[in-house]
């Protein structure tokens, strides 16, 4: 069915989680099929779509400050609309619904996590009728991979295995507004991995709120060590999955880094905190001597491993010795990556009824003694490439300089090499090459690419 879209420019604007991503390609993906077509700019579309996360503080008011900076920006010249259409959909349009159009009066579609189907007409009758249209729906009655999808580099894709989350995390509003956990069919995956790969796709990331416990649901037990051998069986060259709860981590799902030939070496094993009481108080539902257990059975598994993990500064009531706990399991660990987090208190989790007497110098004066540590440790992890040969996947040319590819090893590190002579970063997108690393920095190795290595 159309919606008379035809012909009309839209630009996509996401925040957020690899999930968010993943629903930004379905929304574009959506909107090509209705004969729109994207564009890199506010001043160059009709139509511009938020894509939100609200896990966080920071993202709501980058979401209200960008929209209402869109007052000040003219529609595009030629345009068949007398407005720019705006639209938020994601997490904060699911849990903000009709307050996003109160607040925010020239906002014309709200649409929630479940019902990213209804976008098309939502548009089209705010465009032929004006006024606001706002559909947040409590559940969804599909997948988002059910619908067309426009991935944003045809090398690489993300594969839901799982939406919505049982958790609970008190500090987390994601089960509020992504519902409960749902697994897809374990031959939906597997099949959706086998076209992937027949259509060229180089590496597949599975996506979840909890990867780990993947299957619960239908098959009455985690299936998840399943799903890594069905997709590995795909061809797939590069596998990777996210986000990996600690408390599902299983011994099979482990031994699957030792034995897939496409599983890369490389976690993400999200801590939070190092202290026990924390834990329970955050309901993680692992203590510090069980996570660290996993850390060592990883290592037996695969010895050079990259692990990385997030942690939260200054939850509610985090004493000194809280952190001290949490500053020496950091230490102990020693991730090649650590994402810090001061705690952001997000209205409707249990988390922002609890008492916090902290002053917030305290938290910050933690915060960066921890970055210091994380950042010494992840140098330290890189020094041992030096002077060894990697392969890389090649993203494109770097941000910085076109001069220079930029790629992600097996272990997720980013690495810059010149262009050989005669080619370019772009053309290069997609592609495998070795790159034998003469400099190692905090965040990035450097080196020299092989010509006759790319493939």
């Amino acid at each position: 069915m159309t919606f008379g879209l035809q012909d009309l420019a839209f630009y996509v604007i996401t925040y957020g989680c690899q999930m968010n991503k993943h629903d930004s390609e379905r929304v574009a993906g959506m909107l090509e099929a209705q004969g729109a077509y994207a564009v890199d700019s506010l001043e160059a579309c009709d139509m511009v779509i938020f894509m939100t996360c609200c896990v966080r503080e920071a993202a709501d008011v980058r979401l209200y400050g960008q929209v209402s900076s869109l007052k000040n920006v003219a529609l595009r010249k030629g345009s068949p609309l007398s407005k720019r259409l705006v639209a938020v959909g994601g997490c904060i349009g699911q849990r903000d619904g009709e307050e996003l159009v109160r607040a925010l009066p020239h906002v014309d579609v709200v649409f929630g996590t479940h019902n990213l189907a209804s976008l098309p007409l939502l548009l089209h009758e705010a465009a032929q009728r004006g006024g606001h249209r706002v559909e947040v729906l409590d559940e969804s009655s599909a997948f988002p991979t059910d619908l067309p999808t426009h991935r944003e580099q045809p090398w690489a894709a993300w594969l839901p295995i799982t939406i919505g989350c049982n958790n609970f995390c008190t500090y987390c509003i994601v089960p509020y507004v992504r519902g409960r956990e749902k697994s897809r069919l374990l031959e939906d995956i597997a099949a959706d991995a086998q076209r992937y790969v027949d259509a060229g796709v180089r590496e597949i990331t599975l996506l979840g709120q909890n990867v780990n416990s993947y299957g619960r649901d239908l098959y009455g037990e985690p299936r998840f060590a399943d799903v890594l051998k069905a997709v590995d069986a795909s061809g797939i060259e590069r596998l990777r999955f996210a986000t990996s709860h600690p408390k599902d981590l299983s011994d099979q799902v482990i031994s699957q880094f030792a034995t897939l030939r496409s599983l890369q070496p490389a976690l993400h094993l999200p801590v939070q905190s190092g202290s026990d009481r924390v834990l329970e108080a955050m309901n993680r539902r692992y203590t510090r001597h069980h996570y660290l257990r996993l850390i060592d059975k990883l290592r037996t598994a695969v010895p050079d491993i990259a692990l990385s993990t997030d942690v939260i500064v200054g939850f509610p009531g985090e004493t000194q010795q809280d952190f001290e706990d949490t500053y020496s399991l950091i230490d102990q660990v020693g991730y090649n990556q650590v994402f810090t987090f001061i705690y952001s208190k997000r209205e409707g989790t249990p988390a922002a009824k609890m008492e916090d007497n902290t002053p917030k110098e305290v938290v910050q004066q933690r915060f960066d003694r921890l970055v210091d540590l994380v950042q010494d440790h992840a140098f330290a992890a890189n020094q041992p490439h030096l002077g060894r040969t990697v392969e890389v996947l090649i993203e494109g040319p770097s941000k910085r300089d076109e001069g220079l590819i930029s790629g992600k090893s097996p272990k997720n590190q980013t690495v810059h090499a010149p262009v050989p002579a005669g080619l370019s970063a772009y053309d290069l997108a997609g592609k495998f090459a070795t790159v034998k690393v003469d400099t190692a920095r905090t965040w990035y190795l450097s080196g020299t690419l092989d010509p006759e290595s790319i493939r």
